[in-house]
This record gives structure tokens, C-alpha cells and sequence, in this order.
């Protein structure tokens, strides 16, 4: 009787490998195009928001600003890097996931949204911030299990 090896060699990448990284990097690019909405927001934009909200858009350190950048940029680029199977994946998304902490920071001890927007506007930083931390150790599983070159 002839034994089929069903096992995948040590360094074959999985298929499901491929989608999760590209759903990671669309997931990003939408995060990439937030960005970019709210540094194209004018201030005639702004103006037209209930008054509590403008707060919230108003003297924007840069700081929180350029986190906001290296969070989105940074996992769309380190995403598209572990689609690719680049090993430089791992610190791009670790530089991604410190720039979500600082700009979460912000936004929820700086200028404190949620007693603008309501507790359930803590849903999607929450999700950001899960899954910025997953990507991390997705990348590093990736990297570890050869994947990643």
C-alpha cells in the first residue's frame, strides 16, 4: 500500500497565507485612505460639524499626526511586504503597531472621543489596535515558519 503524504514541506508557504496577508493590506488601505480624508478635510468642512466634534479636529498635535501616518502607511506597506513573502514585513509592521498605540493615545486619552462620539466609538480603534497586534505576530509565525524571505 502506498502512503500519500498529506503534509505540506517545512517551508511551503500555506495557501490561506496569500489571502490573509492581501485582506491585510486592503484593510489598510482603507485605514490609508482615512488618513488622507481627514488631511484633505477643509476647514469649511470642519466648520459644518456639531461644535463638540470640531473640537476634536482642531490644533491636531503633530505628533498624533504623524503616529496616524506610520500606523496606516506602515500596515498597508508591511502588509503588502508579507504578501510578498519579504521578511522586512515584521519591523514594518511593528513600527505600524507603535505608530496605532501613540495615535490611540491620542485619541482616547488626549482628547477623550468617547465622551464625544459614546462608549460604542470604541469599537474600531479597539479593532485597529487587535488587529495591528495580530498582524505582528501573524508576520513573526510567518518569519519564523520560513515563509518569509
Amino acid at each position: 500500500m502506498n502512503d500519500v503524504v498529506t503534509s505540506q514541506p517545512e517551508n511551503q508557504v500555506p495557501k490561506w497565507f496569500a489571502v490573509i496577508a492581501w485582506i491585510a493590506f486592503v484593510w489598510n488601505l482603507m485605514g490609508v485612505m482615512a488618513f488622507v480624508s481627514q488631511m484633505m478635510m477643509t476647514a469649511e468642512a470642519i466648520a459644518q460639524m456639531p461644535e463638540n466634534e470640531q473640537i476634536l479636529y482642531q490644533n491636531v498635535p503633530i505628533w498624533a499626526t504623524l503616529a496616524f501616518a506610520f500606523a496606516v502607511i506602515g500596515g498597508a506597506l508591511g502588509s503588502l511586504l508579507m504578501a510578498l513573502k519579504k521578511s522586512l514585513a515584521v519591523p514594518v509592521l511593528i513600527l505600524s503597531l507603535i505608530g496605532v498605540l501613540v495615535q490611540m493615545y491620542h485619541v482616547f486619552f488626549i482628547i477623550n472621543s468617547v465622551a464625544v462620539y459614546g462608549p460604542g466609538s470604541a469599537v474600531m480603534p479597539g479593532m485597529v489596535i487587535i488587529i495591528s497586534i495580530l498582524l505582528v505576530f501573524f508576520a513573526n509565525k510567518a518569519k519564523s515558519s520560513g515563509w518569509l524571505s
